[in-house]
């Protein structure tokens, strides 16, 4: 590591850190068989930042000595014993939704930066598969997947990302495209779209803990399921406070958007059931401590519809996630909740209840749907082995399935166009 112990011998300048030589270290072996030296230098190295004081810039971005600290964070999750979801996705680096409903003042905007976020993360997805396919990268070598599995991967990714494509006012690559040429269409717009710090970003959320290739998919595509279900978590606590108020035509927009971003989805759910089942399970091997139990994003979702239940906010659900469930025990308002004050107190009523009611439901049914489709992938990739995160695995997502996403109102019907993109079993 010349390049690092120069970094420390000169003027240790955050902005200069030589993240590209310490990634390479990381990739050549994955997070889990890092050499020990190089560990504790970096663990070194983070002592004696000097503590990042302010926010990020205009433009969201953290400053050179937070980002260096942030992402000495992430790479020293295993070597602090604190590894977990969070760490192993980078999540603390890739500037997520934050679920504080402060885009309810300019959704338009803040709903771009979710879609570019989303873009991005599956076109990288996609120029891995490119690279790799090509011979032109060396990253994560073993158990590279054959040109019939990636021509898969290809069209299932540029599926997943037309949605947001579309929103955001590009033209996706046509259906009927050859898959390595739309993924390469795709690829091109996403890197016309993003700056150079969202860039480098991309590079410094990719740790993967071993070497085998199918381990970059897995992390996009969990990356990526986490930016919307962040932004999911951003329209309903926009939605709480239209609700409360009896705003049924903005409360209905948030919660029918919400409902079609979630349905337009379900595509990453095939994309992630391409993984090769021996690599997933070498790699997986790597991972324990780490778990979709403790998402935060989800919970969040979850507890703004309504407040969960004692025991499941007993559970290591909520428990792995000490923040949202601290919220809830506080009493954070809900959309269920919210409804049923606003009927009982005449702010909504008539069609304004109604359609508020409609667009619940079909939420409801949107978020069901997911649920099951999880269950269903999960069952086909561990069976019955236990989950990483110190869970007991299928059993606990078969448990979760069911449990209601509304006490107020039920779920669906909604329209067979969405159903169509969450429905059958991912393949």
């Amino acid at each position: 590591m010349r390049e690092l112990t120069s970094w420390v011998s000169g003027f240790s300048d955050p902005d200069n850190f030589p993240y590209p030589a310490v990634l390479a270290e990381f990739h050549r072996v994955g997070k889990h068989f890092v050499e020990k030296e190089l560990l504790a230098l970096l663990d070194e190295i983070r002592a004696q930042l000097p503590a990042a004081r302010g926010g990020p810039d205009a433009a969201g971005r953290p400053g050179p000595a937070r980002l260096l600290r942030d992402f000495l964070d992430v790479a020293l999750d295993k070597w602090d014993g604190r590894y977990d979801y969070r760490s192993y996705l980078g999540l603390p680096l890739l500037g997520l939704p934050t679920g504080d409903g402060n885009t309810a003042g300019d959704p338009d905007g803040g709903r771009r930066e979710r879609d570019r976020l989303l873009v991005r993360l599956i076109a990288d997805a996609l120029a891995f598969e490119l690279a790799a396919g090509a011979g032109a990268t060396s990253l994560l070598p073993e158990q590279r997947p054959g040109p019939a599995l990636v021509a898969k991967r290809h069209r299932l990714g540029v599926r997943a990302a037309a949605p947001a494509l579309t929103r955001l006012g590009l033209v996706a690559p046509p259906e009927g495209s050859r898959p390595q040429a739309a993924a390469a269409a795709l690829t091109a717009l996403a890197r016309a779209d993003r700056t150079a710090a969202e860039e480098r970003i991309l590079r410094l959320t990719m740790l993967p803990v071993y070497v085998s290739h199918d381990e970059y998919l897995f992390i996009r595509v969990l990356q990526a399921y986490e930016c919307v279900f962040a932004a999911l978590a951003d329209e309903l606590r926009a939605a709480v406070g239209d609700v409360a108020r009896g705003r049924a035509r903005p409360a209905a927009d948030r919660l029918t958007h919400a409902r079609d971003q979630l349905a337009a989805a379900g595509p990453l759910f095939s994309l992630l059931a391409t993984m090769q089942p021996e690599s997933f399970r070498t790699f997986r091997a790597y991972t324990e401590g780490a778990s979709a139990i403790q998402s935060r994003s989800y919970k969040l979702v979850e507890s703004l519809c309504r407040t969960p239940d004692g025991a499941r906010l007993a559970s290591a659900a909520y428990r792995s996630v000490p923040e949202v469930r601290a919220g809830v025990l506080a009493g954070a308002p809900t959309i269920d909740a919210a409804y049923r004050t606003a009927v009982r107190d005449g702010r909504l009523a008539g069609p304004d209840r109604d359609l508020v009611r409609r667009r619940m439901g079909e939420f409801a049914a949107a978020l069901l749907q997911w649920r099951r489709t999880h269950h269903r992938l999960a069952t086909r990739m561990l069976g019955d082995q236990p989950g990483t995160g110190y869970t007991e695995g299928t059993p606990y997502l078969a448990a979760a399935r069911s449990v209601p996403v509304f006490t107020t109102v039920g779920h669906g019907p909604w329209p067979a166009s969405s159903r169509e993109e969450t429905g059958g079993c991912p393949a």
